[in-house]
């Protein structure tokens, strides 16, 4: 049996023309050529004999000496020899004859002259084509599947790979030879334009001088053909041919035979440019279109505005709103058809400015910032028409949409559809989200001017005009205010609620504003305090309230921050007295580590690491001295004191010391900059601190581009996980303990708060149920938990959720951006992977606010390290990590450190077998280290034991074994890593030894699915912790849900499965109950970890994972397999242009199919 087993480049040599290949071998011609070789050898050989006989007999009659007969019996042996020779050479040819077999055209000429009436070779794709017709799938699948078995390492994935392909076309009966094109069709003119430019010139879309190439060299082979041209001539015709069709369907296969455009000498655009990449038809015109009823311009502040107005200039609202104010126009009678109307309107009439105000009035636009990182980045408002042409924006809805008036742009769009109406005014209004949906934290707080106003308003001072006076009531004290008796800040007492409050008239005028619920609040109203606030006033008092109170602050904010009048100047920032004896001080101090150095007692990273630890201090103790040199009165105190705007490392710069600066490979200059920025640098210092400040820059802009490719990579990963039902009925759960949050350093009830109960929770000391199971705990359920002292709960998962392609509202809990618990058709994934992509984008660009000065450190790593887990990456120098539970000893010898793991007792090790594996031992047998445990039936490959031990016990294709007393595993520590452990420690299976990252393959071989999850989420979370951004777990556990969703079959059993196939996890389980109820063999798969790329590709959807990467291969891949794409994430609806199954779509589909179901079981 043969097979069309080729290399890429040997099938390009056949179908260029370059090389002939057999197609056809005549086995009887082949066994009738043998024998007829066999016998011409023979007669040849005898002929040799007789006429050496023949000469020897007239040599020995001419009385020849010896030596003449010497010479004939010599040529005699040679020529035999030679004969034999070729005798074997023509043997093995004939032998080695087989189709696919690829010839040389010198090859070709000397075999056809030879042996032409046993085989048939070709060259070009026809002998391809003729090859792959008569291959007999079934057959060569059975072949594989036997020859499989005996075989290992990269062999055994390309017989898969084979196998797939081969299994993949029978099942979706295709002929194989349908993959070699014999009629090439030509796609509508409409896709392949023609545009006439102004000079009368045409400019055409590539793809029309590709078939042009086609169609011109097809009608020449064909006239060659006609008039019977020389072999030769058609051939190479024929290999143009093949060369323009390839080039058509895509250009940039074959290295070197790019065809270029003979003007401006470009790449041409082939059919497979067409559709790959952000400017291909997938990413550019199907995920991505351009809208009608949009505009966009410059954004400015709208103080005057409610949280849900824009401002938008009427001459882009008279634009946008142009076909309801021509049907109101003829509706009202000013004009009788459409274009009267127009004219109305460029006539600039007061009636079409009074419909427009009136069209617009309930009207809900949307406004968009791009980048647009997470939903908040778009949210709808009503217009308020304005003057100008800039788009007003609120003031509290920036930090939503990242903006600031700096010249940023914003894009309106005009929903037409009365449910789209709906949509916006309920789920997109700006007033409707006030929660960060990846936190559940407010986004609506007061920031920088309306942090300082209410600062200012609230704070109080001692010794200002009025103090000590006391007040019968609020108004009395506001009037005394007015009048001019006292101060703001003084403070006074008032009569308050039946007591006497000492406080200001400002906390009096900002507690006016507050909602009953929250009571007085006699304190000054910082940044942090505003925030709390807003929190708590959402908890108690609802949205709505919510909203009026942040429109309020911002209202009091701005105004008292102008009365305040601060502002800042060179003389607010104070340069501590002490600077230069400090900064001398620590002169010496380098000197005097220089001069160890020059003496050889210090070495060189010594000095190094000393001289950077000095200037530290020195500026450190230059900040401290600097900050108590500011009085409280100081303007840039009040600033940053508020947490309007700054911070002190700034400050220090500006009149401390800017310090130590680090150079663009990241390390630290050792020289300082010893000025600040108010004194001005020198020419060296101002050169060493621009050296790390541009570093910062180009970070910026490289690593804002990675994360935005990290995002996209997260969405494309989970796309399709939506919350598909109310309730998966899973018995999984999960435990949260108070003792495991601490060692995390977070709070046990923040974390278990949003989630379901999976088991009614007992008071420990009563015994009543406290809480059933599905209850969601709210804030009011942890105060209960709290006051019991309950210090573990049993909660339901995303991990453990067991909802096929999504989640339920069970295990996911509260949706954070509204407080409640979460609805059917969320699209829980997109949440996920914007929660985690958006601050990623502000990690990025935290290293530019800070001018490169060395002590911040880089984030860079920690967006690295984020990708690398994500991507379940191998890490570049990963931790050792304790095979076997134990305690550890730790052993130097010199300079080799070796640390030691000694179990308590024996050991238990579970061997699992793979199919077509026996047992090659029987309970209770004794096994050595490295014995062979079992053998494959089918091939030569064994499993050999890992230490010595006994067969305790043999269930199916598990082994379990003893070891003979404690087992002691040794590893030796490289230099470059520090052990985690101490001597004496207790450490556990898969815990590592030494520092540096976990290998997340190896961990999860050591331990469980539960352990990698949480070690994939607890790491991220340390990384965006340490740059101040807060993101709820569920989020980086639905990544790492679908990081393990999928499993690679390695027997199918008696199922459809092919082997190699990747399948979902919870699919592959449904099936195996199924094969099991029916009493067959169920499938036998490994559970993989796959890093997001990875994910997005192996989507079942193929529509989804052509528009993420490597589209061509997708589309070969599904072409081939005939695969159906059954529309179940967003993506692939958003490319056909249907509605997404999310949201209310799919909400309503889920109750419809719900209640029909419950008519059908009535």
């Amino acid at each position: 049996m043969w097979r069309l087993d080729l290399p890429i480049k040997t099938i390009e040599q056949v179908v260029y023309f370059a090389a002939y290949v057999v197609t056809h071998v005549d086995e009887k011609g082949k066994v009738e050529a043998m024998e007829q070789l066999t016998v011409e050898f023979k007669n040849y050989k005898k002929k040799i004999q007789e006429e050496s006989q023949e000469k020897i007999k007239t040599a020995k009659d001419a009385k020849s000496g010896e030596k003449e007969i010497r010479e004939i019996e010599k040529d005699m042996a040679s020529q035999i020899e030679d004969l034999t020779e070729q005798h074997t050479v023509a043997k093995d040819e004939l032998n080695s004859l087989r189709i696919t077999q690829v010839l040389s055209e010198f090859e070709y000429r000397d075999l056809s002259l030879k042996f032409g009436h046993v085989f048939r070779a070709g060259t070009g794709a026809e002998s391809i084509r003729e090859i792959i017709a008569n291959l007999d799938l079934a057959k060569l699948t059975i072949e594989m599947q036997e020859s499989l078995k005996k075989s290992t390492g990269q062999k055994h994935k390309k017989i898969l790979k084979r196998i797939k392909l081969a299994g993949s076309l029978l099942k979706a009966g295709i002929k194989a030879e349908w993959t070699v094109l014999t009629v090439l069709p030509v796609i509508p003119p409409d896709l392949r334009p023609m545009v006439q430019l102004d000079g009368g010139r045409f400019a055409a879309s590539d793809l029309n001088d590709l078939y042009r190439r086609v169609i011109n060299r097809n009608n020449r082979l064909k006239k060659l053909m006609a008039i019977g041209a020389p072999e030769v001539i058609c051939r190479n015709e024929k290999r143009m041919l093949q060369e323009a069709v390839d080039t058509l369907l895509n250009n940039s296969a074959r290295q070197g035979k790019t065809v270029f455009n003979a003007g401006d000498k470009r790449k041409l655009r082939s059919l497979s440019d067409m559709l790959k990449g952000k400017q291909g038809r997938f990413r550019q015109n199907l995920l991505g279109k351009r809208v009608d009823y949009s505009g966009r311009s410059v954004i400015v502040v709208g103080p005057k505005l409610k949280l849900s107005q824009c401002g938008l200039p009427k001459t882009m609202a008279l634009e946008l709103f142009r076909p309801f104010v021509i049907g109101r126009l003829i509706r009202d009678g000013y004009a009788h058809n459409i274009k009267n109307a127009e004219k109305l309107i460029q006539s600039n009439r007061k009636e079409v400015w009074d419909i427009l105000e009136d069209v617009t009035k309930d009207y809900y636009v949307l406004l968009n910032r791009a980048p647009t990182l997470h939903r908040l980045g778009i949210q709808a408002f009503q217009p308020v028409l304005v003057e100008g042409k800039a788009i007003q924006v609120h003031p509290l809805v920036c930090t939503a949409f990242n903006a600031d008036f700096d010249g940023d742009q914003m894009a309106v769009h005009v929903p037409l559809s009365e449910q789209a109406q709906l949509e916006a005014r309920e789920l997109i209004a700006s007033n409707k989200n006030l929660l960060k949906p990846s936190a559940g934290e407010p986004i609506i707080t007061p920031t920088q001017d309306m942090i300082l106003g209410c600062y200012y308003l609230t704070r109080s001072r001692a010794g200002l005009k009025g103090e000590g006076l006391t007040f019968t009531n609020m108004d009395e004290a506001l009037a005394a205010m007015q009048l001019g008796f006292i101060h703001l800040q003084s403070i006074i007492k008032v009569r308050h609620d039946k007591e006497i409050l000492e406080t200001t008239a400002g906390r009096l005028i900002f507690n006016s504003i507050l909602p009953k619920e929250i009571g007085y609040l006699n304190k000054t109203m910082d940044k942090k305090a505003l925030h709390a606030l807003v929190a708590d006033c959402f908890m108690k008092c609802g949205m709505e309230l919510t909203v009026q109170l942040a429109d309020d602050a911002k209202d009091l904010g701005f105004r008292f921050a102008t009365q305040s009048g601060l502002s800042i100047s060179a003389s607010d920032m104070v340069v501590p007295k002490n600077k230069n004896k400090v900064i001398e001080e620590a002169s010496e101090v380098v000197k005097t580590i220089n001069n160890h150095y020059w003496k050889g007692l210090i070495t060189d990273s010594e000095r190094y690491s000393h001289t950077i630890k000095v200037w530290t201090e020195a500026k450190s103790k230059i900040a401290n001295e600097m900050m108590d040199s500011f009085s409280e009165d100081n303007h840039i105190f009040c600033m940053i004191d508020s947490g309007a705007r700054g911070n002190w490392g700034q400050v220090t710069q500006l009149c401390g010391m800017k310090g130590l600066v680090a150079n663009p490979a990241g390390r630290t200059i050792e020289l300082p900059v010893k000025s600040n920025l108010k004194e001005g640098f020198s020419i060296l210092e101002y050169f060493i601190a621009t050296h790390g400040g541009r570093k910062g820059k180009s970070d910026t802009a490289l690593k804002t581009a990675e994360a935005g490719y990290l995002t996209r990579r997260l969405v494309d990963a989970v796309q399709d996980i939506i919350i598909k039902e109310e309730d998966c009925k899973t018995k999984k759960s999960i435990i949260l303990t108070a003792e495991e949050s601490k060692g995390l350093g977070e709070d046990f009830f923040k974390r278990i708060e949003g989630k379901v109960i999976a088991k009614e929770i007992v008071d420990p000391k009563t015994g009543e149920v406290l809480l059933e199971r599905g209850q969601d705990i709210t804030a009011d359920v942890t105060k209960v938990l709290k006051e019991k002292n309950i210090s573990s709960v049993d909660v339901r998962a995303i991990a453990t959720c067991e909802s096929e392609n999504g989640l339920c509202v069970m295990c996911y809990g509260r949706d954070l951006g509204t407080n409640k618990l979460v609805h059917v058709g969320t699209a829980a994934g997109i949440i996920a992977a914007q929660s985690i992509g958006e601050p990623g984008t502000q990690l990025t660009m935290r290293t530019f606010h800070m001018g490169g000065v060395a002590e911040e450190g880089d984030i860079t790593a920690g967006l690295t390290r984020v990708e690398e887990l994500f991507e379940a990456r191998s890490p570049k120098s990963p931790a050792i990590l304790s095979q076997i539970e134990g305690t550890v000893g730790i052993h130097r010898h010199g300079h080799q450190t070796t640390i030691s793991v000694t179990s308590d007792g024996p050991v238990e090790t579970i061997y699992e077998l793979p199919p077509d594996f026996e047992p090659a031992i029987k309970p209770g047998d004794p096994v050595r280290e490295k014995q062979t445990i079992a053998r494959s039936t089918a091939s030569k490959n064994t499993v050999r034991a890992e230490e010595n031990g006994k067969v305790l016990k043999i269930e199916g294709n598990l082994i379990t074994m003893v070891s003979v007393g404690p087992v002691e595993k040794i590893y030796n520590i490289p230099m470059v890593k520090t052990p985690k452990v101490k001597n004496n420690q207790r450490v556990q299976r898969g815990e590592p030894l030494t520092s540096g990252h976990i290998n997340l393959r190896e961990l999860l071989k050591l331990t469980n699915l539960v352990t990698v999850q949480k070690y994939i989420i607890n790491e991220v979370q340390s990384i965006y912790a340490s740059q101040g951004q807060s993101i709820n777990d569920k989020h980086l556990e639905i990544i790492a849900r679908q990081m393990l969703s999928k499993a690679r079959v390695i027997d199918p059993g008696e199922s459809s499965q092919l082997p190699g196939e990747i399948v979902n996890i919870i699919q592959l389980h449904r099936i195996n109950s199924e094969l099991i109820g029916q009493k067959k063999k169920p499938i036998h798969a490994e559970r993989l970890l796959l890093g997001l790329t990875r994910i997005a590709l192996f989507t079942d959807s193929w529509l989804s994972a052509s528009s993420f990467q490597e589209t061509i291969r997708v589309l070969v891949e599904a072409a081939t397999t005939k695969k159906i794409d059954f529309l179940v994430g967003l993506k692939e609806n958003v490319i056909i242009g249907k509605l997404i199954p999310a949201g209310e779509t799919y909400k309503k589909r889920y109750y419809q199919n719900k209640a029909r179901l419950a008519k059908a079981k009535n």
